[in-house]
């Protein structure tokens, strides 16, 4: 089981040399979230040189969503915004990645391992295929039109959302899309989902009841966790990759607070070097600072 993460930013997390078989040419991850059980992960990955691997089959369903550079697979070149996704077991074609591309890698019930083969392995599921996408060329779906996901009370659809599939499997509903939030667009009350759900900022920002996601902040959460009340930012809106491991139900939590109360004993306004109790703030890391971005003030 992954640990809960909410929220972090990447650039508080070391880099370490991609897990990466039978690969030419150098990579290094930071790892956003990983399960020491598995080893199902999802990663930021950079090649630090021009990068190749031959076809072959993963032992974990992987996704590749690219952020800058170039990856070819097969014989489609992927730019920014390109997707693609193998199923375990599924043959993948040979891969190469121009240096100085930075993309994100999700692993799922599996780890690293990664086997030379001409053909897929035996016994899958004859729905399970190679998808590949030039995302950037997809249009954007309004989710009114047919999304599983995002719900108001009532039933209807929240407005101001957009989304391109991604992938979806058909029998478990496991998912990764995008989405883009209009700007200002606010969703509320608090909501949980009888499932995993984890997300990747891309572009703009949304505070929300753990704090304020900018571009390289992700968290990755359990099910059952309340968490809601997002408020996409008034100029920018917001873009980010969402995934879940199956669909998202939205059950709401109404008139929902927090109360912290008590009486001062050693801190207050005469011990002047005090400060008062926060309910929760995310960690940071001392060579980054306050949970403050400057460039996205």
């Amino acid at each position: 089981m992954r640990p809960h993460v909410e929220l972090v930013d990447e650039r508080d997390l070391i880099w370490h040399t991609g897990e990466f078989e039978h690969a030419r040419g150098s990579a290094e991850q930071r790892n956003l979230s990983y399960d020491e059980e598995d080893g199902s992960a999802s990663l930021k990955v950079r090649f630090t040189t021009d990068w190749s691997r031959p076809p072959g089959v993963h032992h974990a369903a992987t996704e590749w969503y690219v952020l800058r550079g170039r990856v070819t697979v097969g014989d489609t070149v992927l730019g920014p915004e390109g997707f693609w996704m193998a199923p375990a077991g599924v043959r993948a074609p040979a891969v190469t990645a121009a240096a100085g591309t930075e993309i994100l890698l999700f692993r799922e019930a599996g780890d690293w391992r990664f086997d030379l083969a001409d053909t897929d392995r035996e016994g899958l599921r004859p729905d399970q295929t190679l998808v590949v996408l030039p995302t950037s060329d997809m249009p954007w779906v309004d989710v009114r039109d047919g999304s599983p996901m995002r719900f108001d009370l009532g039933g209807t659809p929240v407005p101001g959302l957009y989304i391109k599939m991604l992938h979806r499997d058909a029998k478990t509903g496991f998912y990764s899309r995008l989405i883009k939030a209009k700007p200002g667009w606010r969703e509320e009350p608090l909501a949980h989902h009888p499932c995993t759900e984890e997300a990747y900022c891309l572009e703009g920002a949304f505070t929300y009841n753990y704090g304020t996601m900018w571009p390289g902040t992700y968290f990755w959460r359990p099910a059952l966790i309340r968490h809601g009340d997002f408020t996409a930012d008034p100029e920018l809106g917001c873009t980010w990759i969402v995934r879940s491991d199956s669909d998202l139900v939205d059950w709401y939590t109404t008139d929902a607070r927090v109360v912290m109360e008590g009486t001062a004993t050693n801190w207050g306004p005469e011990h002047p070097h005090s400060a008062p109790p926060r309910f929760i703030e995310p960690v940071r890391s001392r060579s980054i600072g306050p949970w403050e971005d400057p460039s996205y003030q």
